[in-house]
């Protein structure tokens, strides 16, 4: 057992006595011990370590609830006596609260545990990897690793434990002005052999960007979207769609889709596959997540995600969704195109590396705007010969994942969050490219 997760039990058992009359607690626990390291010029910029432990509480009494949260120090005692100071505001913020119609948490205990043993090198190993690999080009990006572990537990018996290791190194090499060649490699395990790769990929697209950049017309144009491309888009249309209360309420983006009037591609599967991700298998309310919940199958829509709220409200089971409804491990089915193919298959057109600036331009119609970014690259007859210039697109995902959609590609990157704000994010995605037709540039 982790000191994190010796540390949660003790508080969680020690909660039990701090209960009064009827009430029932809920609580969550977010901890991490991260690497961080920052690099400029494939030189370390700033290095250093985060240990963090955060615990939530919910106090419940029959309809109402008031919940709040602490970072832990470390030191049981203190700890303790800083929660019950907690519970005894939770109370009195609880007296002049209404009762929550929608209020539902787990109150069938279903225990569980999940431990992931660490793979990840040394943090110096991986440093004088990048500065050996990266030498010469300025490499500018930040690489975290370590474990993340969250804990949830209540009153009535239920404790969820889940502990992960993993890493996420978010890196660009950068030419000049806004030439640049974005890219990541995360993940469980260190591969040297796959990070010289991405190294030697992103120099052969750094050696393109000395060429002198294109511009072209607007229009419609024959397009690759990398890995990292096409997550911008599905984040976008993920973070809005597939919840039901947006389906309820008709505010999803892809409300066509789900009332029978447009579909994706009979290609195009999207699921929500927490076993495979690095978000835990249970949410807040101390709901249970499956190993995979289907939300596009073959173009049509298929389940939908449920929060307990969601299902208190419109009396539809949960099926283990957060709050927000939003999925947190996103994985794109791949295709039949090999990546080795692609620029044969693209022939003439766009190799989009990255979007940015994404944006609703005809919510309904799930159309998104934004503008490309970093390395977007024209190709001829299957070769890449210049960089371009900045574009704005303007494009709905029911021809760029529908009936314009070439073909996906065999192979998938695994893509982490690399939101480190608050702390490290347990967001994940895993996704092929994609080979569009007529994909529609308006600036």
């Amino acid at each position: 057992m982790s000191a994190a997760h010796d540390a949660f039990t003790r508080l969680s058992d020690a909660m039990q006595g701090l209960l009064q009359g009827e009430e029932v607690f809920t609580s969550n626990f977010q901890s991490e011990d991260s690497d961080f390291v920052r690099f400029n010029q494939a030189r370390v910029r700033q290095a250093g370590h985060v240990t963090q432990r955060v615990l939530s509480v919910d106090l419940i009494e029959g309809g109402r609830h008031a919940a709040g949260s602490l970072a832990l120090s470390g030191d049981h005692e203190q700890d303790l006596a800083r929660v019950k100071t907690l519970f005894e505001e939770l109370r009195e913020k609880r007296k002049v609260l209404p009762e929550d119609p929608h209020l539902l948490y787990s109150t069938e205990p279903r225990s569980t545990e999940r431990h992931e043993d660490s793979q990840l090198p040394e943090g110096r190993e991986v440093v004088d990897q990048v500065q050996q690999t990266a030498a010469g080009k300025d490499l500018v990006g930040i690489y975290a690793a370590g474990a993340v572990e969250r804990g949830f537990a209540s009153s009535l018996g239920q404790r969820n434990w889940y502990e992960n290791h993993n890493f996420n190194f978010d890196w660009s090499f950068y030419h000049s002005t806004d030439k640049a060649v974005k890219t990541a490699y995360a993940g469980f395990q260190w591969d040297p052999s796959e990070f010289r790769h991405k190294v030697e990929l992103a120099g052969e697209q750094l050696a393109v960007l000395a060429h002198p950049a294109r511009t072209i017309e607007p229009g419609r144009y024959r397009a690759y979207l990398s890995p990292a491309a096409l997550h911008d888009f599905v984040q976008m249309m993920g973070s809005e769609s597939f919840g039901l209360r947006a389906n309820r309420t008709k505010q999803s983006p892809l409300l066509k889709m789900y009332e029978g009037e447009a579909a994706l591609n009979p290609g195009f599967c999207l699921s929500e596959a927490t076993a495979e991700g690095v978000a835990p298998n249970f949410q807040e309310a101390g709901f249970l997540r499956p190993d995979r919940v289907v939300l596009v199958d073959g173009g049509r829509p298929a389940e939908l995600l449920v929060s307990p709220r969601s299902s208190r409200e419109f009396g539809v089971p949960t099926n283990g969704a957060s709050g927000s409804e939003v999925p947190q491990s996103v994985q794109v089915g791949a295709g039949e195109l090999p990546r080795a193919s692609v620029l044969k298959e693209l022939d003439t057109g766009l190799w989009i590396g990255n979007v940015w600036y994404l944006n609703w331009s005809d919510r309904s119609s799930c159309r998104t705007t934004g503008m490309t970014r970093f390395a977007t690259f024209w190709v001829e007859n299957g070769n890449i010969v210049a960089p371009v210039n900045v574009m704005r697109f303007d494009e709905t995902a029911y021809h760029m994942l529908g009936d314009r959609l070439i073909g996906l590609t065999q192979e998938r990157d695994m893509l982490l969050d690399p939101d480190t704000y608050f702390q490290r994010s347990t967001s994940s995605a895993e996704l092929p490219g994609a080979l569009v037709d007529d994909f529609t540039l308006t600036l």
